[in-house]
């Protein structure tokens, strides 16, 4: 599937954060039809038990994946988490690439509903969610300034996932 465009890194996000040492530091990229991709690795820092992945950074994930979809459509637009369900269908392996995708299934002038996944290079689905936020104006959300947080748009020279 081909990339229409990457996505802003973070400073700290635990998960897109390129300031961040301890943060998975994943890029994300906005698809043709719409949806966010990222293809990323966890590191032994990011374990639970030895060789497998802390279920909460693999829900983390999955909850950005299930927002940034949102972005592909709408950036800029703050929302958190109302609700999130995770399903772990197979031990995520940290050190090995893995690529991760999010789509939204509704979305109003309040609430955004999405379903993300992540998968091992082979296909095998590891984790899937299905996510509800609520938008909420900036102020409510972060005294940030967005553009200075959100302030890596390097490209990477990527054309598909």
């Amino acid at each position: 599937m081909k990339i229409i465009s990457k996505q802003n890194n973070s400073r700290m996000c635990v998960i897109c954060g390129l300031d961040n040492p301890f943060g998975v530091q994943a890029p994300f990229y906005v698809m043709e039809d719409n949806s966010v991709m990222t293809q990323f690795s966890y590191r032994a820092e990011h374990q639970s038990y030895p060789g497998r992945v802390h279920g909460g950074l693999i829900t983390a994930m999955l909850d950005e994946l299930g927002f940034r979809a949102y972005w592909a459509i709408e950036p800029e637009v703050l929302a958190v988490t109302t609700v999130l369900e995770t399903k772990y269908r197979r031990p995520v392996p940290y050190g090995v690439p893995l690529k991760g995708r999010g789509v939204i299934v509704s979305a109003s002038s309040r609430f955004v509903k999405s379903n993300a996944e992540l998968v091992d290079m082979d296909g095998n689905v590891l984790a899937q969610a299905e996510i509800k936020y609520i938008k909420l104006p900036t102020e409510q959300v972060t005294d940030a300034d967005y553009h200075e947080e959100m302030c890596y748009a390097v490209p990477d020279g990527r054309q598909e996932l």
